[in-house]
């Protein structure tokens, strides 16, 4: 893309960011929970095709698949467009649902996380139907589904069933506008103890499952601090416990079971195998003969579909030398003016699949900050929304020169 077209691009975004906005506020008034993002979808739909999207078809996990170009090279836009709950709304200071804004920032469930990167990847690739896409290259804009219950299900499902496979693959996640090519992985495991139920007005006739847990979730704890493995931009694991339960007679029962479950964050160097052994290492583990396993997801998707998979994720990282890193580079300095910073994300993104599973160079790049993501406080900067757009639209032709 010449000089004189990349200016066209900052042009025609700017003049293109008043519908974007409009495009996001409309998104956020829709819930759009993981398994039930149909009416989401069927507005991103409708909105790829009032922009003029060469093809745009729902597939049959219930993902938005958009198309401009018919070029033999394929370059993938992706941000997903379901959303975490709201577990207690009292906390919010605005509705989650309402689109609020104010002081030129959007807030809402999913402003951040990925909404906002949702709508600046439909709006920033039609823009490249006015300025002119490469002829060797076909963009597809993928809005997909089930992405906070199963992080990259969505991508196991499009590159298994339908044969897309990009050459690179754009995440637009919450970056702050930084550029991303690496992310720590996860396993969510499943741990349980036993024990025998008894009256609970005679605790000492059973064994209390909860009281054989208690040391195993202080075990965690201390394990979380022990673990070493480090990665220089990734950083180290994690483990912490994300959610407990127990099942008993009645609540005047002494428990026989309880479980635990648990969020693995693994770095580059660490594998599935090597955190289960860390578990099974744990005395307090050993002593109770605690069973553990990797959580399997079965959801069915909103259009019925059940893809089922083990929730492992890898962690990945794209070379910094390789073309899909030094164009996001490039890009991004083009449109912000200056030497973009390199974004450090603590989360998982469908990276673990485009990059972790396939080997896809992939890198990530979006609007909003991730420290609002899943919070009360969800927002975006909505002055973020017209340089993202201009990213998207000018990254194939980067990606091509970098090569």
């Amino acid at each position: 893309m010449d000089p004189q077209a990349e200016v066209e691009v900052l042009r025609r975004a700017a003049e293109a960011a008043p519908q974007c906005i409009d495009f996001l506020r409309d998104l956020v008034t829709i819930p759009s929970p993981s398994g039930a993002e149909r009416l989401a979808c069927e507005h991103v739909a409708r909105e790829m095709e009032r922009l003029g999207y060469d093809e745009v078809h729902v597939d049959g996990m219930g993902n938005v698949l958009g198309r401009i170009g018919n070029g033999p090279r394929v370059i993938a836009f992706d941000a997903h467009v379901d959303t975490v709950g709201i577990s207690n709304p009292t906390q919010w200071k605005v509705d989650p649902f309402g689109g609020s804004i104010t002081g030129g920032v959007l807030h809402g469930r999913g402003a951040s996380d990925q909404k906002g990167g949702l709508a600046a990847i439909v709006h920033g690739a039609a823009i490249l139907r006015h300025v002119g896409l490469p002829e060797d290259v076909t963009v597809w804009v993928t809005a997909t589904v089930n992405g906070e219950d199963c992080v990259g299900l969505a991508w196991q499902y499009i590159i298994n069933e339908s044969g897309l496979k990009p050459e690179a693959v754009v995440i637009a996640m919450p970056s702050h506008l930084g550029v991303c090519f690496g992310q720590r992985g996860r396993v969510e495991i499943r741990l349980t103890t036993y024990g025998v139920g008894a009256h609970g007005a005679q605790p000492e006739r059973g064994a209390n499952a909860i009281y054989a847990m208690a040391p195993i979730v202080q075990g965690i704890e201390r394990l979380h601090g022990r673990l070493k493995k480090s990665h220089p931009r990734l950083g180290k694991g994690s483990i912490a416990v994300t959610g407990i339960s127990s099942q008993s007679a009645s609540l005047t029962a002494i428990p026989d079971e309880c479980t635990i479950y648990l969020d693995r964050r693994i770095t580059i160097g660490e594998t599935r195998e090597a955190a289960l052994a860390e578990l099974e290492g744990l005395p307090a583990v050993q002593a109770v003969d605690a069973v553990f396993d990797v959580l399997h997801y079965e959801k069915p998707s909103w259009k019925g579909l059940s893809y089922p998979t083990e929730k492992c994720f890898p962690a990945w990282e794209t070379p910094e030398d390789s073309p899909a890193v030094r164009a996001a580079l490039a890009t991004a300095a083009n449109v912000l003016g200056r030497k973009p910073r390199i974004h450090r994300s603590n989360f998982s993104s469908n990276a673990c699949t485009t990059a972790g599973m396939f080997g896809i160079p992939t890198v990530g790049f979006g609007p909003a900050d991730e420290v609002h993501s899943h919070s009360v406080n969800d927002q975006i900067p909505l002055v973020q929304l017209q340089p993202a757009m201009a990213f998207y639209a000018l990254f194939p032709s980067f990606y091509l020169k970098a090569e």
